[in-house]
């Protein structure tokens, strides 16, 4: 919403240095516990769970204050059905068609292939879409500003509030993904930008043994 007056920031917290390293260092050892999960169990989710993750993605910061953002969130077993015979018959173009041969060779030490269950066995499929420009109640369009960079970070935040929440996500982007507003009825200004699959992990669940990029890798400081 656009901005009409300041207020006084009142920080939440007044950390000493040490109390700061300790917070950094147990917040990195969390989050990295989470990983990407591909079979989930249809055990439910309480629905004000997911309502608390999306309130804590929409404080992202954004462009302008616009919020460019829609998160609908499906749990209608028929719209999962459809949504999931949708996503794989554009997967399945994907894989035998499009996908270059460097791509796949990638993807395949993952195990990953055009057939995917867990559109329905999930008990969540929260669907993100992005906003170009938004059309207010009276029928006026207002540009957005840093749509894409704006609901990369607020899907950020989602994906750490569910792992918070002591769950488990998976993003999917079937490419490509015009499907999902026909389905799901959203307006031409709103484009997709991936399905969050989430819920509870299976008992059998398995991840590949991955490791990730070490700090001297991945950052720099000047």
């Amino acid at each position: 919403m656009p901005l009409k007056k300041f207020i006084k920031y009142k920080s939440p917290t007044n950390y000493s240095d040490q109390e700061m390293i300790d917070k950094s260092f147990e917040f990195y050892e969390f989050i990295k516990k989470r990983r990407t999960i591909r079979d989930f169990s249809n055990k439910p989710v309480p629905r004000e769970v997911i309502e608390n993750c999306i309130k804590s993605a929409g404080t992202a910061p954004n462009g302008a204050n616009l919020q460019p953002w829609q998160f609908v969130v499906v749990s209608d077993p028929k719209i999962k059905r459809t949504i999931r015979i949708a996503a794989e018959e554009e997967e399945k173009i994907f894989y035998k068609e499009k996908a270059p041969q460097e791509w796949l060779d990638a993807l395949e030490p993952l195990g990953t292939n055009e057939n995917k269950p867990f559109l329905e066995t999930a008990p969540y499929l929260i669907v993100i879409f992005s906003k170009k420009v938004d059309i207010l109640p009276d029928g006026r369009q207002v540009k957005q500003y840093y749509s894409l960079e704006s609901v990369g970070i607020a899907t950020g935040m989602l994906i750490t509030a569910i792992h918070n929440a002591g769950l488990v996500s998976l993003t999917h982007t079937p490419s490509p993904m015009n499907f999902l507003n026909k389905i799901l009825g959203r307006p031409s200004n709103e484009k997709p930008f991936l399905i969050l699959v989430v819920g509870h992990p299976a008992k059998d669940a398995k991840v590949p043994d991955i490791t990730k990029k070490s700090l001297e890798r991945i950052a720099e400081f000047k």
